[in-house]
Formats: structure tokens, sequence, C-alpha cells
């Protein structure tokens, strides 16, 4: 129990500079900013590698923490290989530490029990697929927030303050455009492969629950709004709505549904 609550605090407090950064200076993507982002991402990291040691853990926290490394991992890689996601820091590190919080308020709440010792191969992989499309479309959803910012301020006519932080509404579009498109592709492999996992557990290639329904929806969403861009161009807070509905799917399909199972129905009545 010492050992959860010391890494939690750690790993809690590894995501506080690269929280401050972007507040305590002009936006800038140097050695300063690639470092403080590597110490966020190595807490949560560290978090998991230490607690999933011993064995799997099926909880909220163990959940949360792990949606958390891989959207800072995928910001990472993006902010590297795209041009100005980067500049999503502050929105996106704030709402990270948010979930940290509630991650580590839920540290000691107690997990159901695996009926195996260790997922399989295809359900390891099942969740690396899930947790990567979180991760995408988390940075969706945060550009999509930014555009809807943007655009408000730029119709009161105050394009300074906060927002001076953020993409500009261009920017913004291509990038929840672009991360929607990598999380259909990467959320419609997530779909089959766990119909490989149902179907190593159960010997059933699906199984109609919310989690697999709402993440139907989800994927519906997505490809629905990409093929109504596509065909009619729909764009600013209109199409950033659709991105965050779609990002609210799929929050409720993952660890929506664990806050259920182990908090609100684990809870003595």
């Amino acid at each position: 129990m010492l050992t959860s609550t010391v890494l939690t605090y750690s790993a809690f407090l590894a995501l506080v500079p690269a929280t401050i950064l972007p507040f305590r200076r002009p936006p800038a993507r140097d050695a300063l900013f690639w470092g403080l982002l590597a110490v966020a991402i190595a807490g949560p990291v560290v978090w998991i590698w230490t607690m999933f040691a011993p064995g799997w853990r099926t909880g909220l926290a163990p959940a949360l923490w792990i949606t958390i490394a891989a959207s800072l991992t995928v910001f990472a890689l993006l902010s590297a290989a795209m041009r100005d996601v980067w500049r999503l820091a502050p929105l996106l590190l704030p709402y990270m530490l948010v979930i940290a919080l509630l991650a580590a308020l839920w540290i000691h709440q107690p997990e159901r029990p695996l009926v195996e010792q260790a997922p399989g191969v295809w359900v390891r992989f099942h969740i690396l697929i899930s947790v990567v499309t979180y991760g995408l479309l988390t940075i969706g959803a945060i550009a999509g927030f930014a555009v809807i910012l943007q655009e408000r301020a730029l119709k009161r006519k105050r394009p300074g303050g906060f927002v001076r932080l953020l993409p500009s509404v261009a920017d913004g579009e291509r990038i929840q455009v672009s991360l929607l498109a990598g999380g259909a592709v990467v959320l419609g492999c997530g779909l089959v492969s766990g119909m490989a996992a149902e179907y190593y557990l159960s010997g059933q290639l699906i199984v109609l629950n919310h989690k697999t329904a709402l993440s139907l929806m989800t994927f519906a969403v997505i490809v629905v709004l990409l093929l109504v861009h596509a065909r009619t161009g729909i764009r600013g807070r209109r199409a950033a709505r659709y991105v965050l509905a779609a990002y609210l799917l799929i929050t409720l399909a993952y660890p929506g549904v664990k806050f259920v199972t182990d908090v609100v129905l684990a809870s003595p009545a």
C-alpha cells in the first residue's frame, strides 16, 4: 500500500512541471519542452511498470494511468511528426492532471478478480489497440476544443490571452481531421481484435454489452463525420462538437464502464 501511494504521488507530481510550462513562458518546442514532457510520461509509465509487475490489474485507477500514459505518448509522437500539435499542451496537460487526480483518489478501490492469471496475446493486442485509439481521440478532442475556443475568441474580437497559446483554427481543424482518420483506422483494428479476443475467451465473436455498443457507436460517428467532411467540408465549431461527441462515447466505453463496474456497482448500498 505504501509503495502504491508513493508511486501515485510521484506520477502525479511528474505531470506538474510540464503542465505549468506553457503558462510560464512563450510557447516553444525546445529541449525544455521535450525534457518535461519525457518526465510527465515517465511518471505514469513507472507506475504501470511497477504496479503491473506482480500481475494484471483490472481496477479503475490502473485504467486511468494507462490512458494517461497512452495519451501523453501519442501526444509526444504526434508533436514530433505533425506541425502545431505540441501547441495543444496548455489544454492537454491540465486535463491529464485532472485524470491523474481521479486515479489517485481511487488508487485503493477494490478490483475485480481476473478469470485468468493474465490476458492472452489477443487480449493484450486488443488492449494496446484500445489505448492507442483512446490516445488519438483524446488529442483529436483537445484539438476540437481548441478550435471552439479560437472561434469564440475571434467572434468576440479577443484573439489574445490564453488562446494565443493554442493552434490556429485552420491548424486545429487539420489536426482533428487527421486524428479522426487515424482513430477510425485504429479503432477498426480494435473492433476486429476485440472479436478475436472475445472468441479466445468465450468462443463467441461478439458479445453485445455496453462497451461493445459504445465502441461501435463511436466508430460509426467517426466514419460518418469523415464522410460528411469529405463531401461537404464541414468545419469549425460544428465539426469540433462531433469530435467531442465521439470522444465522449469512447470515454464512456472504456474508463466510463470501468467506473460503473468497479466503483458504482462495487460500492455497498
